[in-house]
């Protein structure tokens, strides 16, 4: 049985390997996902990675289940208006919502409450049960709005956590990058993670 439910969403911004390789770190810690990808998300992928991904939910159920190997109905794919998904409910919602990575757009509409789609509406419903609420930004510079809008969802209890890697682990390559920020969501999590060492420890 899986010991957590998890629900991760992708949006357009630059690195989609950051939400990828979380998702297969989430399959390998045997954790219930319930997965959400915009449109801009999937046309980030196709362009960023040597993925070519489908576009209906329950292809992408499929494609990412057999690409990291996760248990029968491990990976549970919402399309962006499925209004009847669990996490469009407080009684639904799953233990950690994570957006990685998450566009200022995506930030604003969140800090707004708009819940025009499933995917806002998700945060929205992290954020009214008192539930962790993760947010990988991947922007740079940061103008006034966009940290006006993270101070406003810091303060409501969501987690901030840019795309910020650090390099005191000596990365030898693009996956070691991505290994950093992935290695840090997954001890925000509480789940085991053996991609980075942690600081001080042999």
């Amino acid at each position: 049985m899986a010991s957590k439910t998890i629900t991760l969403m992708m949006t357009g911004a630059s690195g989609a390997q950051y939400g990828l390789r979380l998702l297969e770190q989430l399959v390998k810690a045997n954790v219930k996902i319930y997965l959400l990808l915009s449109r801009p998300a999937l046309i980030v992928i196709n362009t960023e990675t040597g993925l070519k991904v489908p576009s209906r939910a329950s292809e992408l159920e499929k494609f990412f289940s057999k690409e990291y190997k996760a248990n029968p109905g491990q990976i549970q794919v919402f399309e962006r208006e499925q209004w009847m998904a669990p996490i469009a409910s407080g009684s639904g919602v799953a233990d950690v919502t994570i957006v990685c990575p998450c566009t200022t757009g995506t930030l604003s509409s969140i800090a707004m409450g708009s819940s025009r789609n499933l995917l806002e509406r998700a945060a929205d419903v992290a954020l009214k049960e008192r539930k962790k609420l993760i947010l990988v930004i991947r922007e740079t510079p940061l103008s006034d709005i966009h940290l006006e809008n993270m101070l406003k969802l810091s303060r409501m209890g969501a987690v901030i956590m840019p795309a910020n890697p650090g390099f005191y682990h000596n990365p030898e390559s693009l996956d070691d990058i991505y290994d950093f920020m992935v290695a840090r969501i997954m001890e925000h999590l509480e789940l085991p993670q053996n991609l980075v060492p942690v600081w001080g420890k042999p």
